[in-house]
């Protein structure tokens, strides 16, 4: 005679490193430098680190020099921040958008310079330790607000996720 008991085993969990929207968002928030793709003219990409802040989804670059211009002219970008050093604690969020320049409201420059500070203030170079060249060049240099809007083209991994 059989046990005619059905047995019910647990559904099997879904392998994956992919990060939900809110842990996508959290990263981008958390995240210290990210690589900033633009195009130049010739469609080459060129991708630069830099500091950043996020707010409400969106990203936000205060920068300088040619990476204005190529945003100008194209306003396809991306945008990748990454972490770990181990292969388990390896982790990314890799972003596709519009980049623009923006002039920020004011009450968005307060919220953008609020976020930097919190952000960057313990990494910064005082000017007057700067090179006297160096600092010319920064304080004379064209600087913007680019803001990227992410199209729904985001990847996201964090392989720690398959230990979870």
């Amino acid at each position: 005679m059989t046990d005619s008991t059905p047995t019910t085993e647990p559904p099997k969990r879904k392998l994956t490193v992919r990060l939900t929207k809110d842990e996508t968002w959290q990263a981008l928030r958390d995240g210290h430098t990210g690589i900033f793709t633009s195009l130049r003219r010739d469609g080459v990409p060129v991708s630069m680190p830099v500091w950043y802040v996020v707010l409400d989804d969106t990203i936000y670059i205060g920068t300088r020099g040619k990476k204005l211009a190529r945003v100008r002219h194209d306003s396809r970008a991306s945008f990748l921040v990454e972490g770990g050093v181990y292969w388990r604690d390896l982790w990314g969020v890799h972003v596709t958008g519009t980049a623009e320049i923006i002039d920020p409201s004011p009450e968005l420059a307060a919220r953008i310079a609020a976020e930097n500070a919190r952000k960057y203030d313990a990494y910064r170079t005082p000017r007057e330790e700067m090179p006297e060249e160096v600092r010319n060049t920064y304080e004379t240099a064209e600087h913007a607000v680019v803001r990227i809007t992410p199209d729904a083209r985001i990847l996201t991994w964090k392989n720690a996720k398959l230990w979870d």
